[in-house]
């Protein structure tokens, strides 16, 4: 009875230690990548809504990171890169049609 009861304890928590989370350094990095890149093609101006997005979910994304709330992390990194991302593309474009 007890060496069930121990191997099942076992089980349990070798289960929980491969349910844990990973930090989401890739897309958090990705994210800051994006963003500063948005920042040099000058979004904050020629596009400010989809700048002020992505400004907000990477410093959501910087928060939910220190308080190890990982998952979270992950999810606002990916939004702010997508929209960081975003606001370079069309600054650049809008930049290339003022020089036409």
């Amino acid at each position: 009875m007890a060496k069930r009861i121990l191997i099942s304890t076992a089980l349990v928590l070798l289960t929980a230690c491969g349910l844990a989370t990973t930090r989401p350094k890739m897309e958090m990095r990705m994210a800051q990548a994006a963003f500063l890149a948005a920042k040099e093609a000058e979004a904050q101006t020629l596009t400010p809504g989809l700048y002020r997005k992505a400004e907000y979910y990477y410093l959501k994304a910087k928060s939910s990171y220190k308080r190890k709330y990982f998952n979270k992390a992950k999810q606002y990194a990916i939004l702010s890169k997508k929209f960081a991302e975003r606001a370079e593309e069309l600054s650049i474009n809008k930049k290339a049609l003022e020089n036409l």
